[in-house]
């Protein structure tokens, strides 16, 4: 079946609405969309030169995944030994084998079906990769390290350590978040609706980022911010820490409170680079 026959299809099943929920070709076609997206030929969201935003969302493809949701009766699962969980039918865990070249370190970690995990990645405990998540840099793996959670329709090739990087399955046509190749997520950080990170960057330890916020670039002056039409952007090697600004008026003011907020400090360097190779050596 060729991509747009099944883009058609997914529109299809998913306008039926409730009528979805016991029809057998729907749940083909979803289990179709989920094994393309397994598999990383299918992206919810995929590079594009002529975007505004170098990306692409595919709005049809976050419908075929919402419709697995729709369509899958809860069930419940083994995890092996004596773990066992409730979840979608549709959305059974992974299972890994040597070949596939994935590196599942014990303590409690899973993948969900529907997520493409590139060879070499590395999950350290506990880690989460929900559907529709793209774990790459490059032709190698990235690096999800201990408490990282990774939800649906976010493309990435970030080095991930105790981190969560959100996710926007509703509205359809919401930019999901994006961390571009390269990226080092440090301990504690949150990258949430409607951000995309570039290439090279490092977000270090407790920095948030969500489509709201307001970046400050003290290295050339400026304030980064989404805007109706594009995403909070992070640009490509941007050293990003968490920070703080003071309350200018009424009582935040008076009573001398400042609010969150992070801050480029500067822009990666060499000595920036030897400090990101733990990740190499962790391989």
């Amino acid at each position: 079946m060729t991509t747009a026959s099944l883009e058609s299809r997914i529109e299809e099943s998913f306008a039926a609405g409730a009528d979805t929920v016991s029809d057998v070709d729907a749940l083909d076609t979803f289990l179709e969309l989920r094994n393309a997206l397994e598999a990383g030929t299918l992206r919810a969201a995929e590079p594009d030169a002529a975007a505004p935003t170098g990306w692409r969302v595919n709005a049809w493809v976050k419908r075929g995944i919402l419709l697995g949701f729709r369509i899958g009766a809860l069930t419940q699962m083994s995890g092996g030994g004596a773990l066992s969980f409730l979840d979608k039918a549709t959305y059974p865990a992974r299972r890994f084998v040597p070949e596939d070249g994935v590196r599942i370190v014990p303590g409690g970690s899973s993948v969900r079906s529907g997520a493409f995990v590139a060879r070499g990645v590395v999950m350290m405990p506990p880690a989460y990769i929900n559907v529709g998540r793209i774990r790459r840099r490059g032709n190698d793996g990235g690096l999800t390290r201990a408490g990282g959670l990774v939800r649906a329709d976010r493309p990435a090739g970030a080095s991930v350590g105790r981190a969560q990087i959100g996710g926007v399955l509703e509205p359809v046509n919401a930019s999901p978040v994006i961390i571009e190749d390269d990226v080092l997520v440090g301990g504690n950080t949150g990258v949430y609706e409607g951000t995309i990170v570039r290439r090279g960057a490092v977000l270090a330890a407790g920095t948030i980022l969500t489509r709201g916020t307001p970046v400050y670039d003290v290295v050339h002056r400026t304030i980064l911010k989404a805007t109706p039409a594009t995403p909070l952007i992070i640009p490509e090697r941007a050293v990003v820490v968490p920070g703080a600004r003071a309350v200018t008026g009424g009582y935040g003011k008076q009573m001398g409170l400042s609010v969150y907020t992070p801050v480029i400090v500067k822009y990666r360097d060499e000595k920036t680079d030897l400090s990101t190779t733990l990740e190499e050596l962790l391989r």
